[in-house]
């Protein structure tokens, strides 16, 4: 079993012509590789009407309907529910009804900084429903970038103190920056799981991970592009890991912090 818990999908607002055929892509080398699950989010209309990670309420609708959609479509695909932070009270609607429809966490990208306590209404939200956050981060952030509200470990660290009934996936540990930084600030977190996608595939991370984390805190998953988890994977294979401690980082884990239940349809075939 193997359940992606940072996937992406595409839809015709997305700036590409092809996004029906790397949809289907991800798919097919899903299949291939064996998830068992895709996890998935689409960040509002890519920036094609309002910017990525500041997406309108009308953007953030649009793809949670889609990601909606996709579900009914495909038995393998399930979704986070995208909010953006700066109108509470639209994201803790759309919280409530897309979870009513079937969506199963949270994801928020980076349009506020983790540790801004405009988050708050949804972070309790989230504890309150037992859905876990996806929340986008830089690894160790050193400076700002235009057109994001990026936010690192330490910050992410801030608001699940501020909520430790509430489970939070800190995203994509390979995905750019000083993730040693990352590893050091979240391994006495209890609420904090690491996701393993990312492009960066430096030779030290993952047996790091999981000697400074534990496997019992990281999570397999893929991002944008499917082909370094794969690399990932097959490193995780051959790193010396017990059948157990691999069989957590590939999906038990994600059964603990996603709702109860919610994986069984794929998990029993």
């Amino acid at each position: 079993m193997l359940i992606d818990v940072h996937a992406h999908f595409l839809t015709e607002l997305s700036n590409r012509a092809d996004w029906r055929i790397k949809n289907q892509a991800r798919l097919d080398s899903g299949r291939m590789i064996g998830v068992t699950a895709h996890v998935a989010s689409i960040l509002g209309s890519w920036g094609a009407r309002s910017p990525t990670y500041f997406p309108s309420p009308d953007d953030v609708v649009f793809a949670n309907d889609r990601m909606v959609e996709m579900m009914e479509e495909n038995d393998v695909i399930f979704g986070y529910c995208v909010v953006n932070p700066n109108y509470t009270d639209h994201a803790l609607a759309e919280i409530q009804r897309r979870v009513d429809q079937g969506l199963i966490g949270v994801k928020l990208a980076a349009s506020r900084r983790a540790d801004d306590e405009l988050l708050d209404p949804i972070a309790s939200k989230a504890g309150e429903m037992s859905i876990p956050i996806l929340h986008h981060v830089w690894q160790n952030r050193t400076k700002d970038w235009p057109g994001q509200e990026a936010s690192d470990a330490t910050e992410l660290t801030t608001l699940a103190r501020r909520f430790p009934d509430t489970s939070f996936i800190l995203a994509h540990l390979g995905g750019g920056g000083d993730w040693a930084h990352t590893i050091r600030a979240v391994r006495d977190e209890p609420n904090i799981w690491v996701d393993l996608s990312g492009s960066g595939v430096d030779p030290d991370m993952l047996h790091r991970a999981v000697q400074v984390i534990g496997p019992e805190k990281l999570l397999w998953g893929t991002d944008l592009t499917i082909d370094t988890a794969w690399a990932k994977l097959r490193y995780l294979e051959r790193m010396g890991l017990t059948a157990q401690e691999l069989e957590s980082i590939s999906y038990k884990n994600a059964c603990a912090i996603f709702p109860e239940g919610c994986f069984g349809r794929v998990l029993q075939e």
